[in-house]
């Protein structure tokens, strides 16, 4: 792979605490992916940030010797000029934004939560336009180039992208199919390349289909084993409740962490309003860690990933990215799983949908593999699940407020049309900085 030139990539949200995960991936891989440039693109709000990682970065290349070249800019064009790659990992409103997003609901009784509910469509609200504008300037200055995000909501804004954007090379990343393949090869006592799960659903609505140990299923097996109280697969932003073995039992496919909020929903209520009395929410939590991490970046000595990085929660990601990127360039052909068009792979959902499946990764892209029918008992929530991304990215696009008071009342985590509007209005106004498509001016027309 040497005798290819080397790449050119560009990272938004380059000033993301998540960013040295995607050094050191870059870095492992390098003999595969020859980077030479990598561009940390972050907003003035996040200069600081981004010149504290850019320097650690810059000091993980030297330790590695690998020669490629850390380009640190507030100048998004620049950035993506040539580029063959593009990932996104922003977070519009940076993590007060998010403080809001579960706080807010949580005062009403609701559960708050930046992927899910109504914290999750107004996450998607504010990131969707600003993923269009970087997709249309992508059009122009590197239209050969994928875009990779893994901005949450990823689903609604892989929706979006897909639906509302010129440029159709986009592939969602998510590090919850990992962790479950992970944790599901440790249960077993095996290593990771032994387990092979079948995925299908949405992102953070994924379901492992079929777990094979070699070429023996064991999905009964491995839910017998999650039904033991002592044996948790979740992660760290989702409390470790215990599942409900005949539950498990009759639900015969293997959820992920994030079905707790649809299964177990007034539980996770319940803990999250203790969290709430406490100012612990997750996203405060969070605030905290990443203030300690950045305080760890700036270590002059440090050039490495630091271990505590995990402790964020989003372990992964960055290296999620990693690998489609270098199964594209590499035409690997191996099987990943990722948020791409469906194209048929899910029988019961429309063909141009974003959906969350195993696929093969090659050179022209990601090749959804076909899962056919979803098994009834999980068919309704996912159907459910993708009106809501459907409707809330529409209302993205648009700035409607019907179409947003539509996705709430949708969603399963919102009991009530009348609560949907109450949160509603007061995400609205508490968001109001980030969300300019809903606060244009109306044209008056004149006699």
């Amino acid at each position: 792979m040497n005798s290819k030139p080397g790449l050119k990539v560009a990272t938004i949200g380059g000033g993301s605490s998540y960013t040295p995960e995607l050094i050191e991936g870059f870095i492992q891989r390098y003999k595969e992916l020859p980077i030479r440039e990598l561009w940390l693109v972050d907003i003035e709000e996040g200069r600081e940030k981004l010149e504290i990682v850019g320097e650690l970065a810059k000091r993980m290349v030297k330790k590695a010797g690998v020669p490629m070249e850390i380009h640190i800019t507030m100048n998004r064009r620049e950035a993506l000029k040539g580029a063959s790659f593009v990932t996104t990992q922003m977070r519009v409103g940076l993590l007060d934004a998010r403080i809001k997003d579960e706080r807010i609901p949580l005062q009403m009784g609701l559960i708050g939560q930046e992927t899910n509910g109504a914290g999750g469509l107004f996450k998607g609200l504010r990131t969707i336009p600003v993923l269009l504008e970087i997709a249309t300037e992508m059009q122009e200055l590197c239209p050969e180039a994928w875009l990779i995000n893994f901005t949450n909501p990823a689903g609604m804004v892989t929706e979006a992208l897909l639906r509302y954007s010129g440029h159709k090379k986009v592939i969602g990343v998510c590090n919850v199919p990992f962790n479950m393949h992970l944790s599901i090869s440790k249960m077993l006592g095996v290593d990771m390349d032994r387990v092979h799960i079948d995925f299908a659903g949405l992102n953070h609505m994924v379901f492992g289909l079929h777990v094979y140990l070699d070429d023996q299923d064991v999905t009964s097996r491995v839910l017998e084993m999650l039904g033991d109280p002592d044996i948790q697969l979740t992660m760290k932003n989702i409390a470790p409740l215990p599942w409900n073995s005949n539950f498990l039992k009759s639900l015969e496919v293997v959820p992920c962490p994030y079905h707790r909020y649809y299964y177990k929903t007034q539980n996770i209520l319940e803990e999250e309003l203790d969290a709430f009395e406490l100012r612990k929410t997750r996203a405060e939590i969070v605030k905290e860690l990443e203030e300690g991490l950045f305080e760890l970046y700036k270590d002059q000595n440090l050039d490495v990933k630091p271990p505590q990085l995990e402790q964020r929660g989003g372990a992964y990601y960055s290296d999620a990215a990693c690998n489609v990127i270098s199964s594209i360039y590499n035409d690997k052909k191996d099987i990943q799983v990722l948020n791409v068009q469906n194209k048929g792979s899910i029988a019961d959902l429309d063909y141009n949908s974003a959906v969350e499946v195993s696929c093969v990764v090659t050179k022209h892209g990601p090749i959804p593999l076909t899962m056919g029918k979803l098994p009834v008992q999980i068919q309704g929530l996912i159907q459910q699940i993708k009106s809501f991304e459907q409707v809330g990215a529409e209302a993205a696009v648009t700035g409607s407020y019907d179409k947003a008071l539509l996705a709430l009342t949708i969603n399963p985590l919102i009991p009530s049309d009348d609560l949907a509007e109450k949160v509603l209005q007061k995400l609205l106004e508490a968001h109001k900085e980030h969300l300019p498509l809903f606060y244009k001016e109306q044209s008056v027309e004149t006699v």
